[in-house]
């Protein structure tokens, strides 16, 4: 597989009470862990990431899809698309879903990350996904037009 061309992007690994954070610079050669979101109503969520976009120039968002161990689709999976879709469109930002299979215990292995309720576990998680991102693809991908509108219609 081909590595995307890098550019600063957002790495997000969604939860039910938080939204681990990683970032990297516009050459892709340092990825950095950022504070984690703790979750709130989405438009409270949404101003924070937009707020986070601008300030460190993002041109897309990657973002974990917990798929299972055959990489087929899950309950979770379909739920962090339909968020993340809806914030890739408020956001304008074009995305690619990665794979999170197993990430989580991975970035507890890596950082000797136990039991942590300080979402600093979440946030390393984005930062593998992002690192893996780098490595492996997908190019970032526009929301088609039709996708936006059949968002926008489900979510109003």
């Amino acid at each position: 597989m081909i590595p995307p061309f890098p550019k600063s992007v957002l790495s997000i690994d969604f939860g039910s009470k938080r939204i681990g954070l990683a970032g990297c610079d516009p050459l892709g050669i340092t990825v950095t862990p950022l504070k984690p979101l703790y979750r709130s109503k989405f438009r409270s969520d949404l101003k924070y990431l937009r707020q986070l976009c601008n300030e460190r120039s993002v041109e897309g968002l990657v973002i974990g899809l917990p798929l299972d161990d055959k990489g087929n689709p899950t309950l979770q999976s379909h739920i962090c698309m339909k968020y993340g879709t809806r914030i890739a469109i408020e956001l304008d930002l074009p995305v690619a879903w990665v794979n999170e299979n197993s990430s989580t215990w991975e970035a507890g292995k890596k950082f000797n990350i136990q039991n942590d309720r300080t979402g600093m576990l979440d946030s390393q998680t984005a930062r593998i996904l992002l690192e893996q991102w780098l490595k492996e693809g997908p190019n970032l991908q526009s929301l088609s037009t039709q996708s936006k509108i059949n968002s926008m219609n489900k979510n109003p």
